[in-house]
């Protein structure tokens, strides 16, 4: 992998050497420099993304596949988890009731995208108000289970996939992404909601674990306590970087909410795009 400070120090003396001699023909240029970064970058994002599947393909799903579950093996900081992820489920279907009844907003008969279904918590009950539902998720285990979850009469609205969120295509009414930007640095994370809107014909929910003082503080305690569960790493995101990122992608914010519980904080957003009137 390049050394990107080694590259930076040699830039910074091989100008300073070549100014001396009279020229700036340098032995290679900053543009090289940036797509050796990139290149940097993108070898972490893809050797990260290969992390978050191989655990959630193994360990990672025995674990959280309790969790999202009725199970009684899980300790209290997972039953916490669990209820918490909950609680982020059942705001936004109360949402989408709320909504039933108006027109265009409700979801029978509506295309919608699960990125990120795990285990099928959102994707089955959007089916059971009759969505038409394609829901993906990076893990085949994962996705094994929402489908072995599913109940027979839905699956043919259904069409459960194996994928990583940036190869997901395609135009839906909604797109719905639950606690899965926890596993996205800050820079990828805005390229996450760049697709995320791509794909949105006319609403966006998503959830994400906002960046404060406090959560930062809790996140660098529980660091001091490695263990398996800790597998892979947790990104925290700031709610003003996600605003102007869905502003420059002409969203705004309808609705918000926030989940906290003792081990499990979300922020959650239902957005929309500016329609030009």
């Amino acid at each position: 992998m390049v050394n990107i400070e080694f590259m930076v120090m040699l830039l910074l003396h091989s100008t300073f050497a070549y100014r001396l001699m009279g020229t700036t023909n340098l032995p290679f240029s900053m543009s090289r420099l940036r797509r050796a970064t990139l290149l940097q970058s993108t070898d972490e994002r893809e050797s990260e993304l290969a992390t978050v599947r191989n655990y959630f393909n193994s360990e990672g799903f025995s674990r959280w596949n309790k969790i999202y579950s009725d199970s009684d093996e899980v300790n209290k900081v997972q039953l916490d988890i669990r209820t918490g992820h909950d609680q982020t489920i059942s705001k936004i279907l109360k949402w989408f009731d709320d909504d039933s009844n108006t027109p265009g907003l409700g979801v029978k008969d509506k295309t919608l995208c699960d990125c990120g279904c795990g285990v099928g918590s959102l994707a089955i009950p959007l089916l059971e108000r009759g969505a038409i539902v394609s829901a993906s998720d990076i893990s085949s285990s994962m996705v094994d289970e929402a489908e072995r979850r599913t109940p027979s009469p839905l699956k043919t609205k259904a069409n459960f996939f194996t994928s990583d969120l940036e190869s997901v295509t395609g135009k839906y009414d909604t797109v719905c992404c639950v606690d899965v930007a926890i596993h996205y640095p800050t820079e990828q994370f805005k390229d996450m909601i760049g697709s995320l809107c791509d794909l949105s014909e006319r609403r966006l929910i998503f959830s994400f674990a906002p960046k404060t003082w406090y959560f930062t503080g809790l996140k660098k305690f529980g660091e001091l306590f490695p263990g398996p569960s800790k597998a892979t790493r947790a990104y925290l995101h700031e709610e003003k970087i996600v605003e102007e990122e869905l502003s420059k992608r002409g969203f705004k914010i309808e609705r918000r909410e926030f989940t906290g519980t003792n081990f499990y904080f979300s922020t959650l957003f239902e957005v929309s795009e500016r329609r030009v009137m």
